[in-house]
């Protein structure tokens, strides 16, 4: 049974991409869940925060040795938005095997707003922004990540195809991409850099934050439940 369910799909999305998603997903929820000092986690807000650093360093490097669809110079195509657009408009979107054109400007938007988010978090803990200036950022990050859900729900039904699952999987029916072959995974070298990258992230950041992936209370915070006692 396994191997027809293989013959009848296709490999799309590669591994290391994949374990890179939901991570990030994790990471974000985790620093939401977290993101109030009277949080039960609360203390584990930075490490969530370090955490999705680590993972963004890995995406922009995995975003240019990874798989097939992972790389930026395959999905990018500003040219293919019109036309995209237009098709949705129309109710018939043409189906994608890896990102649809306005997917690839998710990705790009997702990531870079992450980027600020988390940048605007470490100057809020050095005392060089404001609180309310981050939690403005982080709910700005909060509704992107509601409007690419909704977006991947409607080309799912649109579609017809499970975009959901293709990114737990990896893989899409390939009765649906006819002519599609299975995309080109990372090789042994893509691996070893997306490796190096972390560990050298992590490196980094314990350099200037030797307790950034221990959970502690944030600055303020030890103040903040003194006052509510």
């Amino acid at each position: 049974m396994t191997n027809l369910a293989q013959a009848d799909t296709l490999k799309v999305w590669d591994a290391p991409l994949r374990l890179f998603h939901w991570l990030l997903v994790l990471a974000i929820l985790a620093a939401f869940l977290s993101s109030e000092d009277d949080s039960p986690i609360a203390s584990w807000h930075m490490v969530a925060g370090w955490c999705a650093a680590v993972l963004l360093a890995f995406r922009l490097v995995w975003g240019l040795v990874g798989g097939e669809h992972a790389r930026f110079a395959r999905f990018i195509k500003p040219t293919a938005i019109g036309s995209h657009v237009r098709e949705l408009f129309a109710g018939r979107p043409e189906r994608s095997v890896g990102h649809n054109p306005l997917g690839a400007i998710a990705v790009l938007a997702l990531l870079g707003l992450t980027g600020i988010v988390l940048w605007s978090g470490v100057s809020v803990a050095a005392h060089k922004l404001d609180k309310d200036f981050h939690e403005t950022l982080a709910y700005g990050l909060l509704a992107l990540v509601a409007l690419h859900v909704g977006a991947v729900v409607l080309m799912s039904f649109l579609t017809r195809e499970n975009l959901v699952r293709a990114m737990v999987t990896g893989r899409k029916r390939a009765g649906l991409h006819p002519d599609t072959r299975d995309a080109r995974a990372p090789g042994a070298l893509a691996l070893l850099v997306g490796s190096a990258t972390i560990i050298l992230a992590v490196i980094l950041i314990l350099r200037s934050e030797p307790t950034a992936f221990t959970p502690h209370m944030r600055d303020g915070a030890h103040e903040h439940h003194e006052d509510k006692d």
